[in-house]
């Protein structure tokens, strides 16, 4: 005669998922802390929820109530996009138990998102973007470091945590390459302009220490630290900070981001005639969906090719 099995608690169960992402799945450390940091938040919004026997399609109601009262550190509103980020989290779960731990769960595939309007991406312009890419003092050292950052950003479409996760022997100035570990851990190439180039150059030549990290803090400590000092690299807050702080010091009103330089960077490219394929590779994107999200800056040139071609007719 079979056991019946032992109910499966859900605080244990996000516990054995989130070992099984590291250690089966491969998912990067911020990955793995993201999907913590989200199954917490369900859990704290499901408090009676003690078994994951216990989700059914009221407590998925009750779970997507809660996510639009949920307010965010700066005490605002989920957006739409971060309450499905949490609800994508939730089925991702549901499917882990359901496959990898064989439970009779609540099908994930019943779990609907909220709907969404198409993202506006924010960019900037050409001269906001030559003003934010100069605005770093270069005759400090910690200039360099941040002219390096803001050109790397807007050369590569790098995400912020993709940047600060480069270490030195990462970056190869005579093929203008860097082989980047993205999303998924899915590796890709990305290039390096003329300026950024320089700028890299103009930043390591005042590194005197032979810590790992391409871009850290307090140089001047790091000189008398053994590698890998781990513990000097540039945290992303200091990296998103000092961005910010020079769209301030360009007087760019429209409060860019890192994020911001990324758009900018796929924004250029399509404006220049690159292909929407070609993009995606180059930003890491999934999905060329999520690639299209770009195409509204063709549209001066939709205009112009039906102005050529068919404005007379």
């Amino acid at each position: 005669m079979s056991k019946t099995p032992t109910p499966l608690g859900f605080a244990q169960a996000v516990d054995r998922y989130l070992v099984y992402l590291q250690t089966e799945e491969n998912k990067s450390p911020l990955t793995v802390r993201n999907y913590r940091e989200s199954l917490t938040l369900t859990q704290s919004l499901l408090p009676h929820v003690l078994l994951v026997s216990d989700i059914n399609k009221d407590t998925v109601r009750d779970f997507k109530f809660k996510l639009g009262e949920a307010t965010s550190k700066n005490l605002r509103p989920l957006s739409v996009r971060t309450r499905n980020h949490h609800i994508t989290i939730l089925r991702a779960f549901l499917r882990y138990l359901l496959q990898e731990e064989e439970l009779d769960v609540y099908p994930p595939d019943r779990i609907r998102r909220f709907k969404e309007t198409q993202r506006q991406v924010k960019v900037l312009t050409a001269e906001e973007l030559v003003r934010m890419l100069d605005a770093p003092d270069t005759s400090t050292r910690n200039g360099k470091r941040d002219a390096a950052i803001m050109k790397l950003f807007f050369s590569t479409g790098l995400r912020l945590a993709e940047l600060r996760s480069l270490n030195c022997k990462d970056i190869n100035v005579q093929t203008r390459e860097i082989s980047v570990r993205g999303k998924r851990g899915k590796i890709r190439v990305v290039f390096l302009s003329d300026s950024a180039v320089d700028a890299l150059k103009e930043y390591l030549d005042t590194r005197t220490d032979h810590l790992v990290p391409l871009f850290i803090r307090n140089p001047d400590k790091a000189a008398n630290i053994m590698p890998p000092g781990e513990n000097f690299r540039l945290s992303r807050i200091s990296i998103y900070n000092l961005v910010k702080k020079y769209a301030l010091q360009a007087g760019i009103v429209t409060d860019p981001s890192p994020h911001t330089l990324r758009h900018s960077f796929a924004t250029d490219l399509l404006r220049n005639g690159a292909d929407l394929r070609s993009v995606q590779e180059l930003l890491g994107h999934k999905d060329l969906s999520t690639t299209q999200i770009y195409t509204h800056v063709t549209n001066p040139q939709l205009k112009e090719v039906h102005k050529k071609f068919h404005g007379t007719k």
